[in-house]
């Protein structure tokens, strides 16, 4: 008899091989990922296993119960064609669905050539997000008008944080904004205008370069601060930032930094899309986690 696929929660070490496998994948993990996604949410990774050997796994993130994302679909190579990774991924989508709120909607950023499969389980398309990618000068010095005052983010008070990111996502998520913008090898800075915060943004380390995420600002000219900033991080490399489509400011300001596309996904929910301030999002926070 054939083994039997077992799906099952991850272990935290199980965890490293499939952000190593996204690797692999030409995902460009952040560093620090496994530590900060698990901290999250460890009941959000779900493996899928065949006889012994770990074949396939997904992160199925609950935020508070009022939102959902789907990240981190993969299948080993030498698995891939046999249905295994189509039952993975619907027990991943019906364990979500049971771990929130009737009413909540589900998000993921899905490769366009999976767009047809995920509209399939029920998720309607919404935007494209679109990787732009800048290789920064060693030289690059770091000019921002004086109108704008840049800060480190954890002098900003957190709960003012949180409701700033919360214009921006769709839920509370304290847990993973505490350890995101306290991971190691990143920088977190804060936009403040008439003592307010008017946006933040986190640049991490990854396999290849840098990448910024989230950014989110009030308008071009702080985004545009907060960028100029952040970019300072990934002097003498590569940097990347991903930019939702149906915010038109945020595609110009990439343009205006010499900015080149090198990948995107569709961003699609299973359920209403949520009501976010989309002129704020100038980069989103993880492809992983929302």
């Amino acid at each position: 008899m054939p083994d039997e696929l077992v799906i099952r929660n991850m272990t935290r070490p199980e965890v490293d091989e499939l952000v190593e496998w996204a690797a692999q994948e030409g995902w460009n993990p952040g560093l620090h990922d496994a530590d900060t996604f698990w901290a999250t949410d460890p009941e959000a990774f779900i493996a899928a296993e065949l006889g012994d050997a770990l074949i396939g796994g997904g992160a199925i993130t609950a935020y508070n119960g009022a939102f959902g994302f789907m990240g981190f679909f993969i299948v080993r190579p030498e698995f891939r064609g046999r249905g295994l990774g189509n039952t993975l991924w619907h027990a991943r989508r019906d364990r979500l669905l049971a771990r929130l709120q009737p009413d909540a909607s589900i998000g993921l950023d899905g490769v366009f050539e999976m767009q047809r499969y995920y509209a399939k389980g029920g998720f309607i398309f919404s935007h494209r997000d679109m990787r732009f990618r800048a290789d920064i000068p060693a030289h690059y010095q770091a000019a921002v008008d004086d109108d704008e005052e840049i800060i480190p983010l954890l002098s900003v008070p957190f709960d003012q944080v949180q409701a700033y990111d919360r214009t921006c996502f769709p839920a509370l998520r304290s847990a993973f904004l505490k350890a995101w913008i306290n991971q190691p090898d990143a920088l977190a800075l804060g936009c403040r205008r008439e003592g307010k915060l008017a946006g933040y943004g986190v640049v991490r380390r990854c396999r290849e370069g840098c990448k910024i995420g989230p950014l989110f600002a009030d308008d071009t000219q702080s985004a545009r601060a907060l960028y100029i900033r952040l970019a300072t991080f990934a002097v003498a490399g590569p940097l990347y930032l991903d930019v939702p489509e149906n915010n038109p400011a945020a595609i110009e300001l990439v343009h205006r930094h010499g900015m080149i596309e090198v990948f995107g996904c569709a961003r699609m929910y299973l359920g209403p899309p949520p009501a976010l301030a989309h002129v704020r999002i100038f980069g989103v926070t993880t492809f992983e986690l929302g």
